[in-house]
C-alpha cells in the first residue's frame, strides 16, 4: 500500500472571531507557536506521509492563499471547494483523487485546525491505526483518550479487540453528552473523543460509501471526471460540486458501517 494524507482545511472563518475571518479562517492563525495550524499540521505528517501525496482540501477562496503557505505541496494536491458540503464529500474528493493516482492507496484523514503537543505520539499513532486499517481492511477513527468529562465532543464506546493490538471495534458512536453521562464515560475507561481523524484504503472507503452513500460517492466521481485544468489548479466544475449531499463522513459512512475500529490516541490533542 502507498500512503496518503487528506487534510481538511476549508473553514468558515466563525470560530475565533474576530481573530479569524472567513477570509483568514482558524487553520490559517498562529495560535499556538510560529507557524499557522495548517503548516503544523503538514509538518507534523513528516517522516510519515512523502508532500507529493498531501492532499488539501480547502475552500476555493483559500486556495492561493494555502498554496502559499504550503508551497512544498504540489498545486494540483490543493482542492478547492466552491461550496462547502461537511467531511463526508470533501474526503471522498480526496479519496477519489488519490484513487486514481494510486488504486493502491490508503489514506490517513486529519484537520488542519488541531492543536497536538506530542507530534512523536501522534505519528506513532497514526501509523499503528493505518496498519490496522491496511492489515485488518477495516475503517479506523482514532480516539482521544479523555482526561475530562467533556460535553462538547461526540464519543465512541471501544468494543472487542482487534487481535490484541491496541485497536477496538466500534461498539457505538455516542453524541454530545450531558455532565453526568460524561462523567460516567470518563470514568468507564471504554470511551473516547471522537476527533475525526480516519484511516482506511482508498479502495474499502469508496466500497463502503457506495453501500452507504451512493449519492455522494456518484458527484464525486462526476466531479473529478470533469475536472478542469486552470492556470494553476486544476477546477472542479461548480455545478457538480452544488449536487453533492452535504453530510459528515460520521453519519454517511461510520455510523452505518460493521467495519468501524478505533485506535487510542494521547498526544495532547485539542481541538
Amino acid at each position: 500500500m502507498t500512503r496518503w494524507a487528506a487534510v481538511l482545511a476549508g473553514g468558515s472563518g466563525t470560530r475565533f472571531w474576530p481573530l479569524s475571518t472567513p477570509e483568514i479562517p482558524k487553520q490559517m492563525l498562529a495560535l499556538a507557536g510560529d507557524l499557522s495550524l495548517l503548516e503544523q499540521a503538514v509538518r507534523r505528517l513528516e517522516g510519515l506521509i512523502a508532500p507529493t501525496r498531501i492532499i488539501v482540501v480547502t475552500a476555493e477562496r483559500l486556495r492561493s492563499e494555502t498554496a502559499k503557505l504550503l508551497a512544498h505541496i504540489p498545486n494540483e494536491n490543493i482542492l478547492g471547494e466552491p461550496q462547502p458540503a461537511s467531511t463526508g464529500p470533501a474526503l471522498t474528493w480526496a479519496t477519489v483523487y488519490a484513487a486514481q493516482r494510486d488504486p493502491d492507496a490508503s489514506i490517513l484523514s486529519l484537520h488542519a485546525d488541531w492543536f497536538v503537543g506530542d507530534d512523536h505520539a501522534f505519528r506513532e499513532t497514526a501509523s499503528r491505526a493505518l496498519d490496522v486499517a491496511e492489515g485488518h481492511d477495516v475503517l479506523v477513527t482514532v480516539g482521544i483518550v479523555p482526561d475530562r468529562p467533556e460535553t462538547a465532543y461526540g464519543y465512541i464506546e471501544q468494543g472487542a479487540a482487534i487481535e490484541e493490538l491496541t485497536a477496538f471495534k466500534v461498539a457505538r458512536f455516542v453524541e454530545k453528552p450531558d455532565l453526568d453521562t460524561a462523567q460516567s464515560y470518563l470514568a468507564s475507561g471504554s470511551y473516547f473523543w471522537n476527533s475525526g481523524m480516519f484511516m482506511f484504503t482508498a479502495s474499502r472507503y469508496l466500497q463502503e460509501l457506495k453501500q452507504y452513500a451512493p449519492d455522494i460517492y456518484a458527484s464525486c466521481a462526476s466531479a473529478f471526471a470533469a475536472i478542469e485544468a486552470g492556470d494553476d489548479f486544476e477546477q472542479i466544475p461548480a455545478e457538480l460540486f452544488a449536487s453533492c449531499r452535504s453530510e459528515s463522513i460520521d453519519y454517511a459512512v461510520m455510523e452505518k458501517t460493521d467495519s468501524a475500529a478505533v485506535v487510542p490516541l494521547d498526544a495532547g490533542w485539542n481541538d
